[in-house]
């Protein structure tokens, strides 16, 4: 079964994520993150109960 042969299929895998890892990565973590973190507290929002009809 020539599948089980991890020659070829190792070196593949090898390859792209070395490409992925030092090439494309840092380029895609150069951007700015469009929505930054704000540094306002978080509110916690006022709920009230649900009056079921039926009850």
């Amino acid at each position: 079964m020539p599948q089980l042969n991890p020659s070829p299929w190792f070196f593949i895998m090898l390859t792209s994520w070395l490409t992925f890892s030092l090439i494309i990565q840092p380029k895609l973590l150069t951007f700015v993150s469009m929505n930054p973190p704000s540094s306002k507290a978080a509110t916690a929002p006022s709920t009230t109960p649900w009056t079921w009809p039926w009850t």
